[in-house]
């Protein structure tokens, strides 16, 4: 066969892509594929088991369609682009999605759409079960929450709350994380799928999940209203509320359900009830609308019956798969704290030995100060020994300059004694002489007394021998003649009496002046000694104080030294030591 013939046989293919919540693919397929031969190799490639959930659907005009599994692909209205786009999407949901969902790849893509249509707000969500439901989605993505790992602004890139909820309320995305990230703390230790889980059972409370909206008309009037198909039955809405049904039928209470162009008719279980007529416009939307309701329909009778044996296959796999991985999450959980307890005491450990080592290291410091503190102690030690020798030295002639000082104070002392008593002799000699002085003062006076009297003495005796020579003169004129002469030697014997008693006079006062001149002169003798003497002492005693401050100083300075003080740190007071000195000195100079 040519190469030609086998190109020939190939059967021609078309491009489809299909897009689930998570990822996107593309296949080739024949011309001759149904809708169930595309929609079986899209479950195999995902590996989903549960198909009865999820269908194809594709974009038709202004409304949307579901891919019919037993007619061909391309002659169905799928559209005629190059690929053909399909969204692998749930077509019909669980009442009760901890029981009916078994896999753990339904449970996930169940999560993700459900997640979806809450942040499109296709389904209400209230701002409190918002902040719940997007704690477990950060859980499933994130894992448990690690301060050290999940720093604050670490989901400010995932979208997790409605729009509505954020423009309820005056909050910054920051303080949205902080109630966020307050309820993933406290889902520690939950597992990707129960996370997912715990998602799906919060969601299936609310009342829009798994509810199919389409626009109707009743009866002739053309009242505007919401028929909403689910897995409980049929519900009739106000246009602009789609939380609280008007009318409810659910499927356990539903008959038949039939429709001829645009009019459906619901004849309820209940003859007694009236049949309920609405009409759609769109035959499209009439088909969609019977397809959801023989389909929901269908899940609802098979949920009250015995599962099948694929699917308590399923279901036992299943099982097994949780019980498998709870087991592993266990193991895990355990290697997980092991290793985080191995972790902690290696840092622990790495604490500690970063503590010992700071702690040798230190040692080792303290080790060197402590030799070098030992070694200026060493050189401390040795100067202050020598320090002590030298002092001790210095004492020791400290203690001999003492000794010398105090003999030479007991000198002083004596030398002292003697001045005083030099002092005391010479203030009793002056007071002898000043008796002296005051007695030659006296006698001078007396004498100076007794030759007043003897001038007055001697001049009365000239005054009388005037008087006598007046008297006598003129008897010796009247009688005119002279009396003979006397006699040569009683001439010389008068005037030798007479001259000899003015001659006694003269020497008389010649002597006693001559006693007086001498007796001053013996007197200014004994004064100019007595000051001499004086002068003398004085210098003495000046030479002694100094000679005894100077020792004094010298002692203190001594002894200041032996004992550590500085000798400019001494005074040594003379006034009360020269105060006696002094006043001798007045005296001695009054004298």
């Amino acid at each position: 066969m040519s190469i030609l013939g086998l190109k020939k046989k190939q059967p021609k293919t078309f491009k489809v892509k299909v897009i689930t919540m998570d990822a996107e693919m593309e296949f080739s397929c024949e011309v001759k594929w149904k809708g169930k031969d595309l929609f079986d190799l899209v479950c195999r490639t995902v590996g989903l088991r549960e198909t009865w959930f999820f269908g194809l659907r594709y974009t038709v005009k202004d409304t949307y369609a579901w891919l019919k599994p037993e007619k061909r692909v391309l002659d169905q209205e799928v559209p005629k682009d190059s690929p053909i786009t399909f969204h692998f999407l749930a077509k019909f949901f669980p009442e009760k999605v901890e029981e009916e969902l078994v896999q753990e790849i339904t449970q996930h893509l169940f999560f993700l759409q459900v997640k979806k249509q809450i942040l499109d707000e296709e389904i209400f969500c209230s701002p409190e079960a918002s902040v719940l439901l997007a704690s477990y989605a950060v859980q499933a993505k994130y894992g448990d929450y690690d301060p050290n790992f999940h720093k604050p602004g670490f989901l400010a890139q995932d979208e997790l709350l409605p729009k509505r909820v954020l423009m309820q309320y005056q909050m910054t995305a920051d303080m949205w994380e902080e109630k966020i990230t307050a309820w993933y703390a406290e889902h520690r230790g939950i597992a990707r799928d129960e996370a997912e889980m715990d998602y799906l059972k919060i969601a299936q409370d609310l009342e829009m999940y798994g509810v199919s909206y389409f626009a109707i008309t009743q009866n002739k009037r053309d009242t505007d209203l919401l028929l909403g198909v689910d897995a409980q039955g049929l519900h009739i809405y106000s246009p602009n509320s789609k939380l609280s049904p008007n009318k409810s039928f659910p499927w356990s209470g539903i008959r038949n359900i039939s429709y001829s162009e645009k009019e459906f008719t619901i004849k309820p279980l209940d003859k007694k009830k009236d049949v309920f007529k609405f009409y759609s416009s769109q035959l499209r939307v009439n088909k969609l609308i019977l397809q959801l309701c023989i389909g929901n329909h269908d899940l609802f009778m098979r949920r009250r019956k015995v599962d099948s044996i694929e699917v308590q296959q399923m279901k036992a796999q299943a099982k097994e798969e949780k019980a498998r991985k709870k087991v592993e999450r266990q193991i895990l959980a355990r290697e997980k704290q092991m290793r985080e307890e191995a972790e902690r005491a290696k840092e622990e450990m790495e604490r500690r030995l970063f503590q010992l080592q700071d702690e040798a290291r230190l040692a080792n410091e303290a080790l060197l100060r402590s030799e070098e503190t030992a070694d200026l102690l060493a050189e401390k030690a040795q100067i202050a020994e020598e320090e002590a020798k030298l002092l001790a030295h210095k004492a020791a002639e400290a203690e001999q300059e003492r000794q010398r000082l105090e003999v030479t104070a007991m000198k002083t002392k004596e030398e002292k004694r003697l001045m005083e008593q030099k002092m005391r002799e010479a203030e009793q000699l002056a007071v002898k002489l000043v008796e002296q002085s005051e007695r030659r003062s006296k006698e001078a006076d007396h004498l100076k007394q007794d030759l007043t009297e003897a001038k007055d003495a001697e001049r009365r005796a000239k005054q009388k021998l005037l008087e006598i020579t007046k008297t006598t003169y003129p008897l010796i004129a009247a009688y005119s003649t002279p009396p003979p002469p006397p006699p040569p030697e009683a001439a010389d014997a008068a005037y030798d009496s007479s001259s000899a008693r003015l001659d006694f006079k003269d020497s008389d006062m010649k002597r006693l002046s001559m006693e007086i001149e001498r007796e001053r002169l013996e007197y200014m003798e004994k004064s100019k000694h007595l000051q001499d003497q004086l002068k003398e002492l004085k210098s003495e005693i000046e030479s002694l104080k100094l000679e005894e401050q100077q020792q004094q100083a010298g002692l203190y300075s001594l002894r200041g030294e032996a004992r550590g003080y500085a000798p400019e740190a001494l005074y040594i007071p003379h006034s009360n030591r020269n105060s006696a000195y002094m006043s001798q000195m007045a005296f001695f100079e009054e004298v």
